[in-house]
């Protein structure tokens, strides 16, 4: 028992110690925050409130205007040049609403007084013109109120401007000044007063009684549409990525193209002479959306992307006649129709007609049906035709178990020459044929086999040259096509760089309405297509430019950098530029661009990090 209690006596004196030493842990915790609270975190070092000019504030001057007086009508918003600048400021808005059963009284009783004084001949001439002026004013305001139901507000606008260099604050303060006078508004510099203005400005909801008086005007409910301050073309959607920054007032522009909410689509269109910087933005779009891990497919005819996909590791497929990859024109893919579809040689005729039209030129009406014969024939010798089940290899019980045909079940070039050449009505055609079965093209003669498992795919045409690049690039497309119709849910981008080389005089209108399928239906699979060239005058050349405008139409977002005289009347003629407008499409300096952003028209300078230049330069 003795035991027992000396144990519980250290059991308690353990236990009041813990007490005491938590208790003096606690009594220095509550010391050190007592110490410090919110205010002291926020506050500024210092304050200095000597000159009657300005106020210093931790190194930083600021200086203040009123707004006094303003134009009796108003047809622009009042505060949208200032905004558009990249002067730093801090403006406040207050409105006062007034009781209207009051401020009708007052009017009435203020109308019956002047109209005493206006009878009264002993005034001179001045007097009558002020009283009749104030008589008319309070008559409008009361009509106004009684018919047309409007209220009756007191206005005040205080404008804190601030920099961290007195001769800059002045420069600033004298530009903000002239900008409001042309715009009809009388300012105040707040001398004497800079602490009450500042405070106002603040966002505390402070409307200083000192210098209320001087900035006191009244308003109806109408006026005040005019003074409206967020009016900048500012785009900042919530899951985009930067694009850059408003070139009048450094704002950032986010952009989700994929907001199917705000946009019709996700397709885009980049426009820009050589060296303006259209290249460098496509860059940065793919870096971006790469690591969004967004599925990204490049069509690139100049080796623009090469170095920037290995940095990203991405795949490269080159076409050419060094190359030991191989795409077959001929491929039927399983994913070229979606499921519930049928006709999946139906769909394919109907593609390779446009790319036969690239090889033998526009064939007729005759010339084309007798071809689409012959591809009917070809297909059957591999045991292929419009039964859809003719496309899939059974098991050998042949029970429901199926797969789709490889590559190597499909025709070739070779076996269209073949039927070609016998027929003495398309051995024409067959001659046409054989610099891709024999000659400096034989790699177009070749069972695909590439493999597209990458997310970021690029596609290197550069060794087709000039004139054989169009061929390189249907090809591709309509591979890079399939692959984008396989999940509607996942999102996705093609890039066309010198898409008018598909849609322009060079091709044909069953090339041009392919591309614009893409363009009108990518957004149903959840992807973007994307239109880049520097030939605007290319891409309006054929069918009258039908195909170009139509494009250009069905992309939500356009970006366009310095381009030359003659194609920004181009341009001019197909979508609805002002004279403004084109005014600073041919002033841009690299990097800088006018983007048609859904609705909002902003001109934007590109924005990259010294990171994202050295994978992209």
């Amino acid at each position: 028992m003795r035991k027992i209690n000396t144990v519980l006596n250290k059991i308690k004196k353990l236990i009041n110690y813990k007490k005491i030493k938590n208790n003096k842990i606690q009594d220095n915790l509550d010391f050190y925050i007592g110490t410090r609270n919110l205010q002291d975190e926020i506050a500024p070092s210092y304050i200095n409130i000597n000159n009657p000019k300005y106020i210093e504030i931790d190194n930083m001057y600021y200086s203040g205007l009123i707004i006094v007086n303003y134009y009796r009508e108003q047809n622009d918003l009042l505060l949208k040049n200032i905004l558009e600048t990249n002067i730093n400021m801090n403006i406040s808005i207050f409105y006062e609403k007034q009781d209207q059963y009051k401020t009708i009284k007052d009017l009435t009783y203020h109308i019956g007084n002047v109209g005493v004084d206006i009878k009264d001949n002993n005034q001179n001439r001045e007097d009558i013109d002020i009283a009749i002026f104030t008589y008319n004013d309070a008559k409008y305001i009361r009509k106004e109120m009684q018919v047309n139901n409007e209220d009756l507000y007191f206005l005040y606008i205080y404008i804190n401007i601030f920099s961290d260099n007195l001769k800059d604050l002045e420069y600033n303060i004298n530009n903000i000044e002239g900008m409001l006078q042309s715009k009809g508004m009388q300012t105040r510099r707040a001398s004497f007063r800079e602490e009450q203005l500042f405070k106002s400005c603040l966002p505390i909801f402070e409307n200083n009684e000192d210098i209320k008086n001087s900035a006191r005007r009244n308003i109806l409910t109408s006026g005040i549409i005019s003074t409206y301050p967020f009016i900048s073309s500012n785009i900042f959607d919530e899951n985009g990525i930067l694009v850059g920054k408003n070139i009048y007032d450094n704002s950032l522009i986010f952009v989700d193209r994929y907001n199917t909410e705000k946009y019709k689509n996700a397709n885009m269109c980049i426009f820009g002479t050589s060296g303006a910087g259209k290249s460098f933005y496509t860059k940065l779009l793919i870096l971006r959306y790469r690591l969004l891990g967004i599925e990204q497919y490049v069509i690139d005819p100049e080796r623009e992307y090469i170095s920037l996909t290995k940095a990203l590791e991405g795949t490269v497929i080159k076409i050419g006649p060094s190359s030991s990859e191989f795409i077959n024109v001929l491929d039927i893919r399983e994913e070229s129709l979606e499921e519930g579809e049928k006709g999946y040689l139906a769909t394919k005729i109907s593609k390779l007609i446009g790319f036969f039209n690239l090889i033998f030129g526009n064939l007729n009406e005759e010339e084309k049906a007798i071809l689409e014969e012959k591809l009917i024939e070809l297909y059957n010798l591999k045991n292929i035709n419009f039964d859809d089940n003719s496309l899939f290899v059974y098991d050998k019980e042949n029970i429901i178990s199926k797969k789709f045909k490889s590559s190597k079940d499909m025709p070739i070039l070779e076996d269209l020459y073949n039927i070609l050449n016998k027929d003495e009505k398309t051995k024409k055609l067959a001659i046409k044929l054989i610099p891709f079965i024999k000659g400096s093209l034989n790699f177009f003669n070749n069972y695909t086999n590439v493999e597209l498992n990458n997310k970021l795919i690029i596609a290197d045409v550069y060794e087709l040259g000039e004139d054989n690049l169009k061929f390189g690039l249907f090809v591709f497309v309509e591979l890079f096509w399939d692959k984008i119709k396989i999940n509607r849910k996942n999102k996705k981008a093609i890039y066309l760089d010198e898409i008018w080389r598909l849609i322009g005089v060079t091709s044909n209108k069953d090339v041009a309405g392919f591309i614009y399928k893409i363009f009108k239906t990518i957004r149903k699979y959840g992807g973007s297509a994307v239109a880049i060239t520097q030939d605007i005058s290319d891409l309006f050349s054929l069918e009258n430019g039908i195909y170009g405008k139509s494009i250009l139409n069905n992309s939500s977002i356009k970006s366009f950098f310095s381009l030359e005289e003659e194609n920004i009347k181009i341009l001019s003629e197909n979508i609805n530029l002002s004279e403004k407008e084109k005014i600073e499409i041919k002033s841009l300096k690299r990097g800088e661009s006018l983007m048609f952003i859904g609705d909002e028209h902003i001109l934007v300078n590109v924005e990259a990090s010294d990171y994202e230049k050295k994978l992209i330069l």
